[in-house]
């Protein structure tokens, strides 16, 4: 999973002015029809943020009726298995163009 990710962020970064240093980057985490925040990380906090990349994580759904509870009433420390599934929306942040999302 991730080597996928990187490989995907960097793909999406490769046209941006400052690469893959200008982006903001928002971890989700699916859960239901819903995401949970789980995080923002700068990747360079000397550079300007151009692009904004929200990459959203999925549970894995074989185990889902185990797990169903732990993002709401687990310990914060509760590991959780993820599927190799994700998704990647980018939004640049000084244009008008629409977001691009990428299922992988």
């Amino acid at each position: 999973l991730l080597a996928q990710v990187r490989t995907e962020l960097l793909r999406l970064a490769c046209s941006e002015p400052c690469g893959l240093r200008g982006a903001l980057l928002d971890l989700c985490v699916e859960h239901g029809k819903a995401c949970h925040d789980v995080g923002h990380i700068t990747v360079d906090p000397a550079v300007v943020p151009t692009f904004q990349l929200t990459l959203v994580l999925r549970l894995d759904s074989r185990l889902w009726p185990k797990i169903q509870g732990l993002l709401t009433s687990g310990p914060a420390f509760t590991p959780l298995k993820l599927s190799t599934g994700f998704r990647v929306i980018k939004k640049k942040l000084y244009s008008s163009e629409q977001l691009l999302i990428e299922e992988c």
